[in-house]
């Protein structure tokens, strides 16, 4: 009797103590945010995740009433001190779909890229411009290709590194096209570009928020872009498959992380109000006409996205690495 009465005491305090739990964790968006908020980019001030992160960062503090502090910390020290921060929401990362391959590159990181984090929310996908020297001698996409297959190893490409957004585009192309290029890391997509430009590089990928009006200006020349369809800002540059090379496909997402602890309640806050600032008519004439596609997802949703990337170019960096 006894036994069944400390058994049924056991089991009343263990469903108060879920229950208590369960409200707190429910109640943990009503007081968010009730201080600043740090989002952190692993990328140099200028990249596409910075220019994002800022307009995104400025309308949420409108929204929010607090200060939303942007904080650039580039590489794997930006990353690890999210993944080590206080799970209380305070802290978030805006990154490229690069996070999802940074344990392929980086075999001793102290962190799991998806383990470690929990997903917010995709806040865009942009087209990746194939972009070359003005003065170099390919003028179209299959200019560059013949000239790669002509002397394996000779031509180099230029990006943020080989786990960025722009890093694993050229992989990728590289594997479609069956060229071999010598890859050059660069700190950041400008410094990536800067090489181009000076011909250090033949070739490296960029996006219309960054690299547009170096196009438009003659400083670099743009071969091909990615998607469907053409980008309406560089109409005269054709996509991958009108340049020949139809089997080029790909997705440079950019999206919201945070700590992989912080309470679900919250990320789904963080997630809505980002959704909402997002159809922002303001934020869409700033992005937009830069060639950046406005894309708002649910944390399940985002997390399946971080899950299949990791799968999928885990796979083809380890390919490029035995090679």
């Amino acid at each position: 009797m006894i036994r069944r009465r400390l058994l049924a005491a056991a089991l009343s305090l263990a469903a108060t103590g879920a229950a208590a739990a369960a409200a707190l964790a429910q109640g943990a968006d009503s007081a968010y945010p009730n201080q600043m908020v740090r989002i952190v980019v692993p990328f140099s001030a200028g990249s596409q995740t910075d220019i994002l992160a800022r307009v995104i960062a400025e309308k949420l503090g409108e929204r929010w009433k607090q200060q939303v502090l942007v904080e650039n910390r580039p590489g794997i020290a930006g990353t690890a001190s999210v993944a080590n921060a206080p799970a209380d929401g305070y802290t978030l990362m805006l990154t490229s779909n690069g996070h999802t391959v940074i344990k392929t590159v980086n075999a001793n990181v102290s962190f799991d890229p998806i383990k470690d984090f929990a997903a917010i929310g995709q806040v865009a996908s942009t087209p990746s411009i194939l972009a070359v020297p003005p003065d170099g001698p390919a003028k179209t996409l299959k200019d560059l290709i013949a000239a790669a297959k002509a002397k394996p190893g000779a031509l180099n490409y230029a990006s943020a590194g080989l786990g960025s957004s722009t890093g694993i585009a050229a992989v990728l192309f590289r594997e479609t096209a069956g060229v071999d290029l010598a890859h050059v890391p660069y700190r950041g997509l400008p410094e990536a570009q800067t090489a181009v430009i000076r011909g250090d590089a033949a070739m490296g990928f960029t996006f219309f928020n960054v690299g547009g009006d170096l196009i438009q200006s003659g400083k670099m020349r743009a071969l091909a872009v990615t998607g469907a369809k053409r980008l309406p800002q560089l109409a005269e540059v054709p996509t991958f498959a009108e340049a020949g090379l139809p089997e080029y496909t790909y997705d440079a997402w950019f999206g919201l992380l945070a700590p992989g602890a912080v309470p679900k309640p919250i990320l789904a806050k963080i997630s809505q109000d980002v959704a909402q600032v997002l159809q922002d008519p303001g934020v869409r004439a700033r992005l937009e006409p830069q060639g950046v596609i406005l894309v708002s997802s649910t944390p399940e949703a985002f997390d399946t996205v971080l899950r299949g990337d990791a799968d999928r170019y885990g796979k083809l960096l380890q390919r490029y690495q035995s090679n």
